[in-house]
């Protein structure tokens, strides 16, 4: 966070030449902002922030959050999903007190999200977008700034796990119902062709994500 305070300046010269201080969150005035879709999380514990001689405030702090976000799986596994991080402060009115900004463009900011996100993990991260708005709640209007965060599912051990199974089942079972066995020998394959459908089936219902109104392709087939 960044912000400027007329009040809070000075002239190096007069101070030993110091042009920056560090001081607590709680010295100064700093714009308390929310998450709007925050479940759950973790703050830091650095409550400092630097000031400078031309009354400019800079505030880091590391938040380790866990937001709500609805999905649509329809595609399962090949689905791609955008969540949204919505930065607001309802405290104060966007039109005479408080507008944010964003510092970076999104070119920026996806090039260091890339580089801190997990790439080895099940998903992966594709695009991130800013969009700077105005919302009307109640009888004011209020400054938010939401990151759209597109992500994108690694399918491979889906196919692997799921769907090369199935696929390898389906064609056995063709080639036992069309193949010259005989009557005994087709029904025991179906049995276990069954069986085994039924394990897949057991280990479709685990993996298959349960946060949306419409169920994936996949599993209504």
């Amino acid at each position: 966070q960044e912000w400027k305070n007329t009040f809070a300046t000075w002239d190096p010269q007069d101070f030993c030449n110091i042009s920056k201080v560090v001081l607590p969150t709680d010295t100064y005035w700093s714009p308390p902002i929310f998450i709007l879709e925050r479940v759950n999380g973790q703050n830091s514990n650095l409550d400092y922030m630097a000031v400078m001689h031309n009354g400019s405030f800079n505030s880091t702090q590391a938040f380790q959050v866990t937001l709500t976000c609805s999905l649509m799986i329809l595609k399962f596994p090949f689905d791609t999903q955008t969540c949204n991080l919505s930065i607001a402060s309802f405290l104060y009115p966007a039109v005479t007190d408080l507008v944010m900004k964003t510092r970076r463009t999104p070119a920026e900011m996806m090039k260091d999200s890339q580089s801190y996100f997990l790439t080895d993990g099940e998903w992966k991260f594709t695009n991130l977008s800013i969009i700077e708005y105005v919302e009307e709640l109640g009888d004011g209007e209020f400054s938010v700034v939401t990151y759209a965060i597109s992500m994108e599912r690694q399918p491979t051990l889906y196919i692997l796990n799921l769907i090369l199974p199935t696929c390898a089942l389906y064609l056995l079972d063709m080639a036992v119902l069309f193949g010259p066995s005989s009557l005994e020998d087709k029904i025991g394959f179906q049995i276990a062709i069954i069986l085994g459908s039924s394990m897949l089936a057991v280990i479709l219902n685990n993996i298959l994500p349960t946060s949306s109104n419409k169920p994936p392709v996949i599993g209504t087939h």
